[in-house]
């Protein structure tokens, strides 16, 4: 799917984490050196071999094609008592070369009125979700026919799964249908990926399948209604419905139809004569530009960097409610979770544009070329990811780009080290739904990124066009963007491809610096340590070497690594003061090597990237330079490098910083930044800083600011930051909910508990989860009697299976901290109530992600 569709699936795995309280240039030909001593060479015993196995291994290969879906024709009516699809379909199709006389289709819960070949009724065979349709005579190549079915679809009676990353099967998803869930808003909308279309439309429900569309769609007349490609007409009805005709008339696959329905407020611009459209709530209408900010640009950009015009009719963008994904690249019509409906103050250093621009790069790779099979899944979504990184390069600098870029290398590593490793083509998943993963995403941009230094920028472009141009309107595999890349640039290519798409792993690099004063040579020693029962046991590792003899601009030398160990020699005047080995800090390596310390301030002092500067402060973290260093970092021009800097400043050694800190919490130029100068304020304990963190909550826009100011209050001023809590408590801000639920869980007012349970749907992500700890620890101070009711509130939260995982988690983590303190309480009886009640969300819970997080709760 998109980044979008990953969020829940990295959201479990940082939940994990918190269970456990992410010059000039010469292509130099390096000889290596083997090191080997005496006392290596030992004598073993044959290892016992391993049982070969007689069997091949599994092979998820690409859907075989028999008929070739040409055209689709929907009219859809909605009964929104039963949530049930009344639908009509006409698909128009032909053999795809072999003669043939049945049509398989994807049908899923369907019940069946009326199937037709060609104007007759057909004989037809419906089981496990598939409908097999008998076409009467034998059609050949040359010959199209059309099918007509007639069906009710209904997708919320459907047994359904899900993954990670999209946590419902159903398809299409009717929200509050009654219209009885206070003020939730009443939509319908669709979510394809994976195969999940033919529970509400009958097609050939495969990614290397295309059609054209047309959909009649038939609602009430106060909705606004979305789909592919371009609204044709509207027509009003007697009755007080509305039909609008949409019409794609360029093939897609059939995941990436769409639907959304609901009172949405619509904004639109155009951009180089296409209409784009902003689909929000109404009270967000007037953030709707801000939500989705820089769509206009970022298609300039995509365009210019891919070399193809964005090709689809138009651009629009829809958030709805309980979406069981974070976004979906539905061609021209994306749809997005609630979470990026923000105001344009909530937007503040808190942008969507990581989001917005995964989803629009999509709709070259994903859309305009697809993925043959989900074996292949990172054709789509590892450039998606990558966009992430193009995205913030080209709008925010190298340095944003590659903040971006470490932490998606991070969360990989994290993933396969917890979850286990597979080729990033990976024929042998167990369900497609397995490759929503941190490998499918963030190593597949990350070995997009290494693909772009390996050919160079210009042929990267170049090969892209190329790729989608060879390749628009169709199914892809790995192969077909290898062959781009090797025509463009001359290169052989098979080397990268074969180690990072076909093979599973990634290197580990123990990197040693040396300097041979006789013969004045710089020597980097470079060993591959990875095991080779779970990795590659060579990786082929070009990269570059930087070494600085003098302050300023490196002598760059080529290297390639291709062995298990080796030693790199480089002529040099003198002994340098620092060399760098990956120096534009690009591979997918867990990389471990030791610097001095004056190693890492000159590092900080001269080399220019990102990680240059960011690995320098960590590797001085505690070390006596750390104060001159740290100091500097404070005025560091990228945020991040300023905000790390705060972090790693001890106060004690350093009591003079103090000043150069509140500085920072009322003047730096970035949200977090200040945030964190606040915090550190705090920490101090020193009642001379509450004007500042009463300045924040008083004065500042940006709500992290807000929100820090009130938690320094709680630590320098208890009845102050009361105060403001009170004043704060009908904020809408889920970070200011937060805030004041942290004064209060210290309070011991149990009045204060109606507070939580009024306010916990304001919250999200991690702060639903402190927010509902807050909530556990204000209940202590009640006594047993309140720590078994609060326990019931959070049982009933979480096992409502339509609330979100972080809100389920968090409930089930309090009730956790409940039964736990009232174990040792002594008090049986409601002990083994809280006990019961974990059980039973356990067996309710339907996320197995959760499930494995709950393992040790309720012990």
């Amino acid at each position: 799917m998109n980044v979008s569709k990953l969020f829940l699936g990295v959201f479990m795995f940082s939940l994990l984490l918190l269970m456990g309280c992410k010059g000039t240039q010469d292509l130099v030909k390096a000889e290596p050196v083997e090191e080997r001593t005496l006392s290596e060479i030992v004598v073993t015993p044959e290892p016992e071999q391993d049982e070969v196995s007689l069997e091949l291994p599994p092979y998820a290969a690409s859907v075989r094609r028999t008929n070739d879906l040409l055209h689709t024709k929907l009219d859809l009516k909605f009964d929104w008592s039963k949530q049930h699809v009344l639908g009509k379909a006409w698909l128009d199709l032909k053999p795809l070369f072999y003669d043939t006389d049945e049509l398989v289709l994807d049908a899923k819960g369907f019940d069946l009125a009326k199937v037709q070949v060609n104007g007759k009724d057909a004989k037809y065979d419906y089981k496990d979700e598939i409908m097999t349709i008998d076409l009467g005579r034998t059609f050949s190549a040359k010959e199209k026919y059309q099918v007509y079915i007639e069906y009710t679809a209904k997708p919320n009676e459907r047994t359904y799964g899900g993954s990670s990353a999209i946590t419902s099967e159903k398809g299409l998803f009717f929200i509050n249908p009654k219209g009885d869930e206070g003020d939730k808003p009443q939509q319908i909308w669709t979510q394809g990926e994976t195969e999940n279309n033919s529970a509400w439309f009958p097609t050939i429900d495969k990614p290397n399948e295309r059609t054209t569309q047309e959909m009649y769609v038939t609602v009430q007349d106060r909705f606004k209604c979305l789909s592919n490609g371009n609204l044709v007409s509207s027509k009003k009805n007697a009755d007080g419905t509305r039909t609008d005709y949409w019409n794609m008339d360029l093939p897609h696959a059939p995941y990436l139809f769409m639907l959304a329905i609901g009172e949405f407020a619509v904004v639109s611009e155009k951009w180089e004569g296409k209409l784009l459209e902003y689909y929000v709530e109404p009270a967000y209408e007037k953030d709707a530009k801000a939500i989705f900010s820089n769509t206009p640009e970022m298609l300039t950009f995509f365009s210019d960097f891919t070399g193809v015009k964005y090709p689809w009719q138009k651009y629009s963008q829809v958030v709805v409610r309980d979406y069981v994904s974070g976004a979906m690249e539905n061609t021209t019509g994306v749809i997005f979770g609630d979470f990026v409906q923000k105001t344009e103050r909530e937007l503040i250093d808190n942008h969507n544009e990581r989001i917005v621009a995964h989803e629009l790069m999509h709709h070259w790779f994903g859309d305009y070329v697809t993925c043959e099979s989900w074996a292949n899944l990172t054709m789509n979504e590892g450039f998606a990811n990558y966009s992430e990184y193009l995205w913030f390069e080209h709008k925010y600098g190298r340095d944003a780009a590659d903040y971006h870029l470490m932490g998606e290398q991070s969360g990989y590593m994290m993933s396969s080290a917890q979850t286990g490793m597979h080729p990033l083509i990976h024929f042998g998943y167990n369900d497609k739904e397995d490759m929503f993963d941190a490998h499918s995403y963030n190593k597949g941009g990350a070995i997009l990124h290494m693909l772009r230094k390996t050919v160079g920028d210009d042929a990267f472009k170049a090969a892209l066009k190329l790729y989608l141009t060879e390749n628009k309107y169709s199914a892809v595999e790995a192969h077909d963007l290898r062959l781009a890349m090797e025509e463009v640039s001359g290169m052989d290519l098979n080397w990268f491809f074969n180690q990072w798409y076909f093979k599973q792993g990634h290197p580990s690099l123990d990197i040693n610096y040396d300097y041979d004063a006789t013969n004045k040579e710089a020597i980097v020693k470079i060993e591959q340590t990875q095991d080779p029962k779970e990795h590659q046991a060579v990786f082929v590792l070009p990269m570059a070497v930087d070494i600085y003899t003098s302050a300023g601009k490196p002598t760059r030398k080529m290297i390639q690594m291709d062995q298990r160990k080796q030693e790199f020699r480089f002529k040099v005047g003198s002994k340098p003061k620092l060399v760098i080995a990956d120096a534009e800090h690009y591979l997918l390596a867990d990389i471990n090597e030791t610097r001095t310390e004056e190693e890492y301030v000159f590092q900080f002092n001269n080399a220019p990237l990102f990680h240059d500067r960011y690995s320098a402060l960590a590797g001085l973290k505690g070390k006596p330079s750390a104060v001159t260093v740290g100091e500097k970092a404070l005025d560091d021009p990228y945020w991040a490098i300023r905000n790390a800097a705060l972090k790693n400043i001890n106060i004690a050694d350093n009591p003079a910083i103090l000043s150069k800190v509140e500085s920072m919490a009322k003047n730096d130029k970035r949200s977090q930044v200040k945030a964190s100068a606040l915090l550190m304020l705090a920490e101090t304990g020193d009642t001379k800083y509450v004007s500042v963190a009463k300045n924040a909550v008083d004065k500042e826009r940006a709500y992290p600011v807000v929100s820090a100011g009130l938690e320094a209050l709680t630590k320098l001023d208890k009845a102050e930051a009361a105060k403001y809590a009170a004043k704060l408590e009908n904020e809408t801000n889920g970070s200011i909910i937060s805030a004041v639920g942290g004064i209060y869980q210290d309070s011991g007012d149990m009045s204060k508990l109606s507070f939580f349970e009024k306010n916990i749907d304001k919250t999200s992500g991690y702060g639903t989860i402190n927010f509902l700890a807050s909530y556990a620890e204000l209940s202590k101070k009640g006594g047993a009697d309140q720590m078994l009711k609060s326990g019931q509130n959070l049982g009933k939260m979480a096992l409502n299976m339509n609330d979100s995982p972080w809100k389920r988690f968090g409930a089930t983590k309090a009730l956790d901290d409940l039964y736990r303190t009232l174990k040792t309480s002594g008090d049986t009886d409601k002990t083994m109530l809280l006990k019961k009640l974990i059980g039973e969300i356990k067996s309710a819970e339907t996320n197995n992600q959760l499930k494995g997080l709950y393992n040790n709760f309720g012990l």
